[in-house]
C-alpha cells in the first residue's frame, strides 16, 4: 500500500505545483502494457486483502516473473530518470524474494504496529500468508524485506520495505515534477 501513497504524495505535489496529469504523456513513457501485465500476474497469484492465491500453482515463481517483466519496462524507459530509481527499489525486492523462495519475508511486529494483527497472527500460524513468509532468524537478507511500516492510524497501514521505499519516492519524483512536465535529467 505505501507504493498507492506514493502514487497519491506524487499526483498532490505535482497538482500543488500547478502541474497537470495530461502532462505525464509528454515524459515519453513507452509500454506500459508490461506494467499493466505485471500487476495482473501479482493480483492473479496473490490478490489484495487475501491469503489464497488464484492461481495455486508455481505462484513463487510467477512473483518473481512478475519483477522481470517490470525490469524490462525499466529497461526500456531508462531515459526518463525516476524510472532507475523505482528500478533499484525492484532490485532490491527481487532479490530479497528470489533468495527466500518467492516470497517475501515480512515482521510480525512491524505488521502488528502497523494494525495488521490478522495478517500477523497468520504468518505466526501458517508461516506464510498471500507473497509474504514470516522473518526469522534464519531470513536470508532480512534488513530487505517488509520490517518498516507506517503507524496503524494511517490509512491503509501496513509493513513495508526497503525497496518499497524507493519505489514510493520514484514515484512521488515521477507525478510530483512530470505533472509539471520536468520529464528528463538528460
Amino acid at each position: 500500500m505505501l507504493l498507492l501513497w506514493g502514487v497519491v504524495g506524487g499526483v498532490l505535489v505535482g497538482l500543488l505545483r500547478g502541474g497537470s496529469i495530461a502532462n505525464l504523456e509528454k515524459m515519453g513513457i513507452s509500454h506500459l502494457w508490461l506494467v499493466s501485465i505485471a500487476l495482473i500476474i501479482q493480483l492473479l497469484v496473490f490478490p489484495l486483502f487475501s491469503e489464497e492465491p488464484l492461481i495455486t500453482f508455481g505462484t513463487e515463481l510467477f512473483h518473481l516473473a512478475s519483477y522481470f517483466i517490470l525490469f524490462i519496462f525499466v529497461i526500456l524507459n531508462w531515459g526518463v530518470w525516476q524510472i532507475p530509481i523505482m528500478g533499484l527499489g525492484m532490485t532490491l525486492n527481487l532479490l530479497v524474494i528470489g533468495i527466500n523462495g518467492g516470497y517475501m519475508p515480512a515482521s510480525v511486529k512491524s505488521l502488528e504496529r502497523a494494525g495488521e494483527s490478522g495478517v500477523a497472527k497468520s504468518l505466526l500460524e501458517n508461516g506464510t500468508y498471500g507473497n509474504v513468509i514470516e522473518m526469522s532468524d534464519s531470513t536470508a537478507l532480512d534488513f530487505l524485506g517488509d520490517w518498516l511500516y507506517l503507524p496503524k492510524w494511517f490509512p491503509f497501514s501496513t509493513a513495508f520495505s526497503l525497496g518499497d521505499t524507493i519505489i514510493a519516492i520514484g514515484l512521488v519524483l515521477f507525478f510530483g515534477l512530470g505533472m509539471v512536465n520536468e520529464t528528463t535529467g538528460t
